[in-house]
C-alpha cells in the first residue's frame, strides 16, 4: 500500500525548515562536485551533518533551499515508507516546488531495494548524496548493483583537528606553540583520548552515558536486529573479549573457546559471522598480519574499535589500548583500510605501511630504559627486515630523536601525530 502522499510533503517540508536553521561545524572531508557520493561509517560519526554542510555550502553558493530533497528514513512518519513510494516522493517535491533537485537521503540502507532507485536518479544525471550505517554499502557486489555510478566516502567520528576546531580551538602555530596553547592542547587530547571523537558529544556532561547508548543501539539494531542475531548474550561475550584483545593478534578459534568457557554453546562458524556483523556495522576494524601465511591472515588479525570512547566502555586500565587504538584507526583514516597492517614473524612490529616505507612502534612510555630498549630493538628488527626507511614511535607524551644502526627513528607524542607534525 502506498504511502500518503500528504505524510511526503509534511516530511520534505518539517526537515528542510529544521536544517535550515542548524549551525554546522565544517568538517574536513573533500568531496567532488557535481558527482553523486554514498557516505557511509559507523552510527552517529555526522554523516546526517555532512549531508546539512553541503546543503549550506551550496546555499551560500546561491541555490535555493527548494532545490533540496532531504529524507531520513528513520522519520517514525516513514515506518511504511518502501521501494515502490521512491517515485512518489519525487512527484512530492514537484508538486510543491515545480523544481529539479539535488537529493539527500539519510540512512536509505534501511529500506529494502534502495539500490535501484539509487542507480535511477545517478542514469538521470541529477545530484545525489546518500548515507548508510551499514559496510555492506561499500561491498563489491553492491559496487556491482549501482555500476561504478557513486563515489563512496567513509565519514568517522571527529579526528583530533577536526575535535579541536569544533571546541574552538586555535590550531595557527604561534598559538598552539604557546605555553597557554600548549596546556590547551594537552586538555583537549586528554578528553579526545578518552571519549573520542563523536561530534554530539562535545557539548554534552554525561558522556559515558552518551557513549553507552551509541553502542546499545549498534549492538542492538545495527548488529542483533538487522541480521538476526539469535544468541545475542554470545555477540555481547564475543564483543568484550575483543575489546579486551585489542593490542594483540586474536584467532576465531581463541574467541570461540572463551565464548564457550563461559558456558555460552556457539561454534567457530558462528563466532566468524558475528565478527563479520560487527564489521559491518563500522563498530570494529581488521587489521591483518602482513608476512603471515594466508591461512594466518585470515584466522589472526588485530581489531581496533571506530573509536576510543566506544573501546573505553569496556576497558579496566585502558592507557596502552587506547594509545594503539587511537593509532590504528587514524593510520586507517590517512591511508585505507587495505594500506595498513601489522607485523609479525619473530619479531612483533604494531603498524606497516608498505606504501610509505613506514613503520610504527606505539608505545605509552619510553621512561624505563628496558621498555625503551625493547621497542627501539623491535621497530629497527622489523623496518630493516621490511626495508621501512620511515620509523617512527608514537607515545603519549615524549619526542626525541634516535638514531640505531644508523637509522632515524623519530619519537613523537599522539596529540602532534595526529595533527601532522611528525616530521618538525
Amino acid at each position: 500500500m502506498a504511502i500518503n502522499p500528504d505524510i511526503l510533503k509534511t516530511v520534505i517540508v518539517d526537515s528542510i525548515s529544521s536544517i535550515k536553521k542548524l549551525t554546522c561545524h565544517e568538517r574536513a572531508i573533500r568531496l567532488e562536485e557535481n558527482m553523486p557520493y554514498i557516505l557511509t561509517g559507523v552510527r552517529r560519526a555526522g554523516k546526517s551533518f555532512v549531508l546539512y554542510q553541503i546543503m549550506h555550502n551550496l546555499a551560500r553558493k546561491g541555490f535555493s533551499w527548494e532545490d533540496f530533497l532531504y529524507i531520513n528514513f528513520e522519520d517514525e512518519r516513514l515506518t511504511a515508507f518502501s521501494s515502490e513510494d521512491f517515485n512518489s516522493l519525487l512527484q512530492a517535491h514537484y508538486t510543491l516546488y515545480q523544481k529539479e533537485v539535488i537529493c539527500f537521503f539519510d540512512e536509505i540502507q534501511i529500506v529494502d531495494g534502495w539500490e535501484k532507485f539509487a542507480r535511477r536518479l545517478a542514469d538521470e544525471k541529477r545530484q545525489v548524496y546518500i548515507t548508510g550505517s551499514n559496510a555492506r554499502m561499500l561491498s563489491k557486489e553492491m559496487s556491482s548493483t549501482l555500476g561504478g555510478r557513486y563515489l563512496i566516502k567513509e565519514i568517522y567520528p571527529y579526528h583530533f583537528p577536526e575535535y579541536l576546531a569544533a571546541n574552538g580551538v586555535d590550531l595557527s602555530e604561534p598559538v598552539l606553540f604557546s605555553t597557554k596553547g600548549r596546556a590547551e592542547l594537552e586538555r583537549c587530547f586528554s578528553d579526545y583520548f578518552r571519549t573520542g571523537g563523536f561530534p554530539e558529544l562535545i557539548n554534552l556532561q554525561l558522556k559515558r552515558d552518551y557513549l553507552s547508548s551509541i553502542y546499545q543501539k549498534i549492538y542492538l539494531a545495527d548488529i542483533g536486529m538487522r541480521h538476526g542475531i539469535s544468541n545475542p548474550k554470545a555477540l555481547e561475550i564475543l564483543i568484550k573479549k575483543i575489546a579486551e584483545s585489542v593490542c594483540h593478534p586474536i584467532s576465531f578459534s581463541r574467541l570461540t573457546n572463551i565464548v564457550k568457557s563461559i558456558g555460552i554453546p556457539v561454534g567457530k562458524s558462528t563466532v566468524i559471522r558475528y565478527i563479520e556483523c560487527a564489521q559491518e556495522s563500522f563498530l570494529i576494524l581488521r587489521v591483518e598480519n602482513y608476512r603471515a601465511r594466508f591461512v594466518e591472515r585470515e584466522s589472526e588479525p588485530k581489531y581496533y574499535f571506530i573509536d576510543n570512547g566506544l573501546l573505553n566502555l569496556f576497558l579496566v586500565d585502558p592507557d596502552a589500548a587506547l594509545l594503539e587504538n587511537l593509532v590504528a584507526v587514524n593510520l586507517i583514516r590517512r591511508y585505507g583500510i587495505d594500506q595498513v597492517f601489522y607485523y609479525k614473524k619473530n619479531v612483533e612490529l604494531d603498524f606497516y605501511v608498505p606504501s610509505k616505507s613506514l613503520a610504527i612502534q606505539v608505545c605509552y612510555s619510553l621512561g624505563r630504559s628496558d621498555t625503551a630498549d625493547r621497542e627501539i630493538s623491535s621497530l629497527t628488527k622489523a623496518a630493516d627486515f621490511l626495508s621501512a626507511d620511515n620509523r617512527l614511535i608514537i607515545t603519549r607524551s615524549e619526542k626525541n630523536l634516535i638514531t640505531n644502526k644508523g637509522k632515524e627513528i623519530r619519537v613523537i607524542p599522539a596529540s602532534e601525530w595526529l595533527l601532522g607534525l611528525e616530521s618538525e
